[in-house]
């Protein structure tokens, strides 16, 4: 089971986006057929409000709930979070629920006031973990997510970043490599296929080469995807 969680905003009480459920459905219907003969369901994940809400950190929460659900649906089953901004920071921070085995965290959006509590990173031990990231975003600071990885990385080494040279937040650019790396993590996390090199290398590279590693134009054309 994948599920996606959506962009949010830092403090806000107002209903979830219906946009930003929206955009991911792409996203999930091409993990579905891309995993359909492994028996792979993608699903988007509805908030209670489009807020984060400080230490009531109400997006990573629902994430949670999500993963009980499907334990409680489906049993025992891998899940991955795999968030884009806020939804990100959500996937990071909900990542250490028994039933994940790996987090893909697109754009995340991370604090960065440098006198408050880090966020936490030792709950991801045994997860697979990747962070992607345009190199112009100016909504989530690309240097925000590299800082954690870096310590990310020295808690599990099965962590690695991409940068997605020229692209926002939306990663629009070069969605379709995106997406295809998506494809590559989410498959080889759950199923145990066998990574893309790149994936592989940046996984194996010791940081600061595996965070930073540069996503190709074209990636995915050469997987036959």
């Amino acid at each position: 089971m994948v599920l996606l969680l959506p962009d949010g905003e830092a403090d806000s009480h107002r209903r979830p986006s219906p946009l930003s459920y929206a955009l991911q459905l792409p996203l999930a219907r091409t993990l579905a057929r891309a995993g359909q003969d492994d028996g792979l369901a993608a699903h988007v994940v509805h908030y209670r409000c489009r807020g984060w809400n400080a230490t009531d950190a109400q997006l990573a929460a629902d994430a949670e709930w999500a993963v009980e659900e499907v334990v409680r649906r489906y049993g025992d089953i891998p899940v991955c979070l795999a968030g884009h901004g806020m939804g990100g920071r959500a996937a990071l921070r909900a990542g250490g629920h028994a039933a994940v085995n790996s987090v893909l965290a697109m754009a995340p959006w991370l604090p960065g006031d440098p006198s408050g509590e880090p966020e936490p990173v030792k709950h991801l031990l045994g997860r697979q973990v990747l962070l992607v990231h345009g190199t112009n975003d100016t909504r989530s600071d690309p240097e925000l997510s590299f800082r954690l990885a870096q310590r990310a990385k020295k808690a599990n080494r099965d962590t690695c970043r991409f940068e997605v040279h020229s692209d926002g937040h939306a990663l629009r650019q070069h969605r379709a490599e995106v997406v295809a790396l998506a494809v590559d993590f989410v498959r080889g996390s759950l199923f145990g296929r066998a990574y893309a090199r790149p994936v592989a290398d940046a996984l194996a590279a010791p940081p600061p080469l595996g965070l930073r590693m540069p996503l190709a134009a074209g990636f995915g054309r050469s997987l036959g995807r």
